[in-house]
């Protein structure tokens, strides 16, 4: 399909501001393996599964939110580093409480964390899935409370989140 001209009006219009990303397809090597990771510890529930090839899992009873199938992936291995991908796969939580009960699952079930930050407009955990997936939990701080600099432009930061007050909530 070719590109739009810059000259384009539909080209330089915003997408609605009501869109919203619905649900994320994950390839994986094994189902029950990433099944363990996505139901388990963080608590999505199976809606539907397709055999050994696909899990359709969401909160709430949503249809899906994250689906799991190993229709071109079964056995695979790690993308290697340096190579394009999903860089993660982003999970807000209504608020800090939430996320703190994440960040518990994820501490009981024994997952290293890759990372936590705190950027100021939100505070997010890293961590990677059975299949090498980047998997951030966060929380967004309500919008007035974002940092802005005297021009009203955002200013996102990364520093460290601080995990024990995290998990005191």
């Amino acid at each position: 399909m070719p590109e739009a001209p810059l000259s384009d009006p539909a080209a330089a219009t915003p997408v609605h501001p009501a869109m919203r990303i619905g649900h994320v397809h994950l390839k994986v090597a094994d189902l029950d393996h990433a099944l363990g990771f996505w139901r388990d510890v963080i608590g999505l529930e199976v809606q539907q599964r397709m055999g050994r090839q696909a899990v359709f899992l969401s909160a709430g009873g949503y249809h899906h939110h994250i689906a799991l199938n190993t229709w071109e992936s079964a056995g695979g291995a790690w993308p290697p580093p340096g190579t394009t991908g999903l860089y993660h796969v982003a999970l807000l939580y209504p608020d800090r409480a939430a996320l703190a009960v994440a960040l518990r699952r994820v501490l009981a079930a024994g997952i290293t964390l890759e990372g936590a930050s705190d950027h100021g407009v939100s505070e997010a955990i890293y961590l990677r899935d059975p299949d090498g997936n980047g998997v951030e939990l966060y929380r967004d701080r309500p919008q007035e409370d974002w940092p802005r600099d005297a021009a009203g432009n955002l200013m996102m930061v990364s520093r460290r989140l601080d995990l024990e007050a995290l998990l005191r909530e």
